[in-house]
């Protein structure tokens, strides 16, 4: 006698009963999450209420890819995590919510870093994997990763009050490079710690990604490969567009497919080369200012993270204006830039000394590290 539930399990039945009775599931859908291996690479804003539909809805093993830590500055968007999180692994914490979400899901959370040496392996076994990162080197990864699995990545990025999504396959349409061939140049990238983002946009975005999965787990609907779906969620728009597979692209194109994983910080032009930026923590230049020593300190941060904390004597240059507006420093003084963290910072050192200021230094961890080590009254952001 053939079981009529499929194996499912009685808690299962009733757990799916909502998605079983959808003509377009039904027991043979659910058995296909059931069977199914997703990745989702990023345990932040995007990948979390991604995660948490996906476990809910009955995928089978559910790998979170993450090496980063939990920080005050992403709660308000990366739902799973609270206060109490606060220096813990995403990708630990994210499995053990998870896992209070569907016990029947195997979650396999790994606390490392997705690059060049490990991405085939990690995302070899997937059905479907979700880019949920933040970064321009971890798409080009993912993208030519998935290229030479022959695996659907599903994308979602996010940007103030802007999101898209797509669905890249170069077994069945265009792929990332076909999109964006190159990436922009490292100087004109703001990301969401300088920019801001409005805090529920990814879990907008995060769920369309959970739909685009099951969709393609299923074998039903019409994923979004080769269309570019744009929401702006200042004014609720939604937009779509068409993108065609480029005969040219070096990932997918008609010369062959992309067959080697690079080095894809260097190919993006962020790469950080040792010794390159002369910098000074924030302990060495108190002492300076201690010792009265004429230091020009500059902020290259936006206007209004300079109203919100800023050191004691500081001119205000925002990275943007600094190329316009160097000329207002003087090229022998000693300088110290600095802004949230001290990577825009070390970009604006870089940009000066090529303009023959030899004494200038990026303070190393920017005004946060400042608070760490100097001042803990000064509010962080």
């Amino acid at each position: 006698m053939t079981d009529s539930t499929g194996g499912l399990s009685t808690s299962e039945l009733e757990r799916y009963s909502r998605q079983l009775v959808l003509p377009e599931m039904g027991l043979e859908g659910q058995m296909k999450l059931r069977g199914s291996n997703v990745v989702v690479v990023g345990a932040g804003g995007l990948g979390l209420p991604a995660s948490v539909y996906l476990a809910a809805a009955g995928v089978g093993t559910l790998k979170i890819i993450d090496h980063d830590f939990i920080e005050k500055s992403n709660l308000h968007r990366q739902i799973l995590f609270s206060e109490a999180d606060v220096g813990r692994s995403k990708a630990e914490v994210a499995g053990e919510r998870l896992r209070l979400v569907n016990p029947h899901v195997k979650v396999d959370p790994l606390k490392k870093k997705l690059d060049s040496s490990n991405a085939l392996e990690l995302l070899g076994r997937a059905d479907v994997v979700l880019d949920c990162t933040d970064n321009f080197p971890s798409r080009y990864l993912i993208n030519d990763a998935c290229l030479m699995l022959h695996k659907p990545d599903v994308y979602a990025s996010i940007f103030r009050f802007d999101g898209q999504a797509s669905v890249f396959d170069g077994d069945r349409g265009p792929c990332y490079r076909c999109l964006f061939p190159s990436p922009p140049p490292p100087d004109t990238v703001q990301d969401c710690a300088v920019a801001g983002v409005l805090g529920v946009l990814p879990g907008i975005l995060g769920s369309i990604q959970a739909v685009q999965a099951m969709s393609i787990i299923g074998g039903r609907g019409n994923p979004l490969v080769g269309r570019l779906l744009l929401l702006d969620a200042s004014d609720m728009t939604f937009n779509e567009f068409k993108i065609k597979k480029n005969p040219a692209c070096p990932g997918c194109g008609e010369g062959g497919r992309i067959h080697r994983l690079i080095d894809y910080e260097d190919f993006c032009g962020v790469k950080k080369m040792p010794g390159t930026v002369g910098e000074i923590t924030p302990t060495e230049l108190k002492g300076l200012m201690e010792a009265g020593k004429q230091v020009v300190i500059l902020d290259v941060r936006e206007p209004f993270e300079h109203k919100l904390c800023r050191l004691e004597g500081s001119k205000l240059i925002p990275m943007g204006e600094l190329a316009q507006r160097f000329g207002e420093l003087d090229p022998d003084a000693e300088t110290v830039v600095y802004c949230h963290l001290g990577n825009r910072s070390a970009r604006a050192v870089e940009f000066l000394s090529s303009r023959g200021f030899k004494r200038a230094l990026n303070l190393k961890g920017g005004i946060t590290a400042w608070a760490d080590e100097v001042d803990p009254r000064m509010p962080r952001y």
